[in-house]
């Protein structure tokens, strides 16, 4: 039974939120407030953490930081819960390390979907794993076991989010994918307006593979459509070979 950590200062949301998962199959506990939340989340390590942003004592970005530094709790999923629901709100939460962010008042079944496809997706066994697709092109060879990535012969640690962002660009090397399609495969459910979630974890992604992030060379932006993944076709023993010479 997967269980998950409810970090929110709101008895009667908190409730509410445990009531229903635990309907759903899940084992809830709950904290009142940031350092309880980070401390029980460092216990029990669960298998999904519910956070609120608007916490007494450490606030949940602080709280989301915090957990990421640490090696015991660096890999447990975070759903971030919170009243802010401006763009610049989200793209803090997902700077701090939240894996999905969802707004309040939201309904239980938005809730219930996004706690599903994250469990789904960071069960410790990556979509990638899971079928027999490309996991390697010219420099970048994808280790599913690890969430690793061989480029150009250096291995670069991603998280679970940024592999399965990078997976799903390897399958469609050289096109153009749009972001409802990123947001099905990626996040596992149905796509909204918002894309600032895939512009910041694209971010990311530019930072560990790109030489200049700013001007970008292999994820690229198809303004108006989507992004785009383009390698040279070279082997990891002719770049190591080009390099060595």
């Amino acid at each position: 039974m997967p269980r998950i950590l409810v970090i929110d200062d709101d008895p009667a949301i908190a409730e509410l939120v445990a009531v229903n998962l635990e309907m759903a199959g899940y084992e809830v506990s709950q904290a009142p407030d940031g350092i309880k939340g980070q401390a029980m989340a460092l216990q029990m390590q669960p298998d999904l953490i519910m956070l609120d942003l608007m916490l007494p004592k450490v606030d949940g970005f602080t709280v989301c930081q915090r957990l990421r530094r640490d090696d015991r709790t660096a890999d447990i999923p975070v759903l971030m819960l919170t009243a802010l629901g401006q763009t610049q709100d989200k793209v803090e939460g997902f700077n701090a390390g939240a894996d999905d962010y969802l707004t309040k008042p939201f309904e239980v079944e938005e809730l219930l979907a996004r706690v599903r496809a994250l469990l789904r997706r960071t069960d410790r066994i990556p979509q990638a794993a899971k079928h027999a697709e490309i996991l390697n092109y010219g420099p970048l060879t994808l280790v599913p076991e690890r969430f690793e990535a061989v480029w150009f012969g250096k291995t670069v640690k991603l998280t679970h989010l940024e592999f399965e962002l990078l997976h799903c660009l390897l399958q469609r090397h050289g096109q153009t994918v749009s972001p409802s399609e990123i947001l099905r495969e990626v996040w596992g459910y149905d796509p909204d307006d918002d894309i600032e979630t895939i512009r910041v974890h694209v971010r990311h992604l530019r930072t560990k593979l790109e030489p200049e992030p700013r001007h970008p060379q292999y994820i690229k932006t198809v303004y108006g459509a989507g992004y785009c993944l383009e390698l040279p076709n070279t082997s990891i023993e002719e770049v190591t070979t080009s390099i060595a010479g």
